[in-house]
């Protein structure tokens, strides 16, 4: 890509020097600069703005979203740290707990157990309201005690042959259904998103008897209720060449970046670098270490473009999450109008 200059290279790029970065702050305002129309129009906003997905595998998700501010892009990587909601035990009910672990403990690990429930399927339990109902609670039972293996071996010390269920694993929470949950769910498959999530360890004679209650609620009350493990977001990084690099310069420059940025082909004999890939840098800025480099390289990212990667906690699908973190932002939105049409003119 060809390198920018002057006004563009402002309005356009996040340059990266050796000491500090320029351009951070977004100037592309009406007036700012002669000469460019810079006044919000749907229609031109529509043609630039695209959602490219460029890879999904299980719970993760990349794709990048062009043609926003960086307000709009930090108000959605928030929306689904804080505001796309989840199940997630709420109440504890402790019926025995002969273990080491305390009862506030153990009902903080519970707690932060992610719990395979499809959140649009229920409601938000009312304020104050103690017992839960069909269709805002899930409920899940914990019911366990460890004892010996009369099978195990005189000499072993091995406590996985000596004791039978002396680790308590998350795939022992089994689903109690409320009320009328049986019929409102017929195929439903409520429990833990993983089954190896261990809880506590327990000797014989010691045992777990637990009554929990899930319910609907967002990361913006707590974290346990956060649907994903990372919400991030990095701007596309722009390489350009100043000036060709060639043999052992080329060779070094290579090593500056991340593999597979910087390509070497062989050209008439000589070794010349090329740009490959620039989405995979990190920028480390290494290059800057190298006297006969640092002045033949330009870093810069692109303002607009925004690289997001979602990773779920296995609750709901990536894909959906971006989905529901959307559908909030647009309501968000709804409400703002509606607020400013409820407002008197003078």
């Amino acid at each position: 890509m060809a390198a920018l200059r002057g006004t563009d290279e402002m309005r356009d790029r996040v340059v990266l020097g050796e000491f500090g970065v320029r351009n951070v702050h977004t100037t592309d305002f009406p007036g700012n600069y002669p000469g460019y129309d810079d006044a919000w129009d749907q229609r031109r906003f529509e043609e630039a703005f695209r959602v490219d997905v460029i890879r999904e595998e299980g719970d993760s998700l990349e794709f990048d979203m062009v043609g926003i501010d960086a307000a709009i892009a930090n108000a959605f990587r928030r929306i689904l740290l804080a505001e796309v909601p989840t199940m997630a035990v709420e109440k504890v009910f402790v019926y025995n707990n002969t273990s080491i672990v305390q009862d506030e403990i153990l009902a903080h690990r519970l707690g932060l157990i992610p719990i395979r429930a499809d959140p649009r399927l229920f409601e938000y339990r009312n304020q104050g309201d103690q017992e839960g109902t069909e269709i805002d609670t899930l409920q899940f039972q914990l019911k366990i005690k460890c004892s010996r293996n009369p099978q195990a071996a005189k000499e072993s010390s091995d406590p996985d042959e000596l004791y039978c269920n002396h680790k308590v694993y998350s795939k022992h929470m089994t689903w109690v259904p409320l009320g009328n949950q049986t019929d409102l769910f017929p195929d439903a498959d409520f429990r833990p998103v993983h089954d190896d999530i261990l809880i506590a360890l327990l000797r014989p004679g010691q045992e777990i008897d637990v009554l929990m209650h899930c319910v609907k609620g967002i990361g913006k009350d707590h974290a346990k209720f956060s649907p994903v493990a990372t919400a991030s977001y990095r701007l596309l990084p722009d390489i350009t060449l100043l000036k060709p690099i060639e043999d052992e310069a080329a060779e070094t420059l290579q090593k500056c970046f991340s593999p597979g940025v910087i390509e070497i082909q062989n050209i008439k004999g000589k070794k010349v670098a090329r740009v490959a890939n620039a989405r995979l840098d990190t920028f480390s800025r290494e290059v800057f270490r190298h006297e006969g480099l640092k002045n033949l390289v330009r870093l810069a990212r692109v303002r607009n473009h925004y690289i997001f990667s979602v990773e779920s906690t296995g609750i709901l699908p990536p894909d959906v999450l971006v989905s529901e973190a959307i559908k909030i932002l647009m309501g968000k939105c709804q409400r703002f109008l509606n607020e400013l049409d409820s407002v008197p003119m003078e």
